[in-house]
């Protein structure tokens, strides 16, 4: 077997209210709500709700929680606290040494990220990565201090996974953040723009035992209690999933999963302390989930691969 990872950041299950959550307006896969309805998923399309919070007091964050998700243990609850945005140097040891990507590699397995990054970003982060023309981007020096690597991509360097550049995305090799690549062309990168079916084409292309793909937008808007923002970056997810899933392979398991509540409440500009819905697809048996920790788990079940 194989799994494909589908993570989209700030995604909970919250009220079926349209005031406040942009996932009532649309039937998209990640429309479940918390009285238990939602939209019928594809076949073998199965729905669990899991826990984001750890029984940890604070909100969820994304460093503690992403890290949960690529190492398969309870991170927020090995620290003590839920931290935000980009891993501390606990979370980042949690991750060199639990990493499921290294797990996985170390079995024989194979990895792959199908994010393509400026090579400059990469480069100044000191993340090891796939030949690329061109910088792409040149960070100044007085932005150096401040530019911190992602779980996702940690997980990956961990097992020593090169990262995928815009060559890579502009050569069909890889995938902009927002799956079409319109937000990174407003960022003037030149980048192909794709409809979410070739995103997904490419994808499946470039799959390997263990494939992941991130995508951030639905938290952004979130933050910005954008809707139009929501809409945007809900569809065009739903859209690329879909495909995803049309065409997935008989031996393949799709997870879509996401870290923590935000987007399905727009009345504030915090994560919330809903559950998120992940979203399994394939014929494979595994544990039962609980926590966004059991993504990671799972996948490394599903595998046959041992924490």
């Amino acid at each position: 077997m194989r799994v494909a990872i589908l993570f989209t950041d700030g995604v909970g299950v919250g009220p079926r209210d349209p005031a406040t959550n942009p996932l009532t307006r649309a039937d998209y896969l990640l429309s479940q709500f918390s009285d238990g309805s939602g939209t019928a998923l594809p076949p073998s399309g199965v729905r669990h709700d899991v826990d984001t919070t750890f029984g940890v007091p604070g909100r969820p964050q994304s460093a503690s929680n992403q890290t949960a998700i690529f190492t398969g243990r309870p991170a927020p609850v090995l620290l003590g606290r839920h931290v935000l945005g980009y891993p501390n140097a606990p979370l980042k040891g949690l991750l060199a040494a639990h990493s499921i990507v290294r797990t996985l590699t170390e079995s024989g397995r194979t990895a792959t990220f199908a994010n393509a990054y400026p090579a400059g970003y990469l480069d100044a982060l000191g993340l090891k990565r796939r030949p690329s023309v061109g910088a792409d981007i040149q960070i100044p020096p007085r932005f150096l201090r401040k530019l911190k690597p992602s779980a996702s991509t940690l997980a990956m360097s961990a097992a020593g996974v090169e990262l995928r550049t815009l060559d890579d995305a502009r050569n069909a090799e890889g995938l902009t953040h927002d799956v079409d690549g319109s937000s990174a062309a407003r960022r003037k990168l030149v980048v192909p723009l794709r409809s979410p079916e070739a995103a997904a084409a490419i994808f499946w292309k470039l799959s390997a035992d263990f494939t992941l793909f991130e995508h951030y937008l639905a938290d952004e808007a979130g933050h910005a209690q954008d809707l139009a923002a929501a809409e945007k970056a809900l569809s065009t997810f739903d859209a690329f999933a879909r495909a995803v899933i049309a065409h997935r392979p008989a031996d393949c398991v799709v997870l879509i999963c996401s870290d923590h509540g935000n987007v399905e409440d727009l009345s504030t500009r915090g994560h919330t302390l809903n559950p998120v819905s992940v979203l399994s697809f394939g014929e494979a048996r595994f544990p039962a989930l609980q926590t966004v920790a059991d993504v990671g788990s799972t996948a490394l079940c599903v595998l046959g691969v041992s924490a």
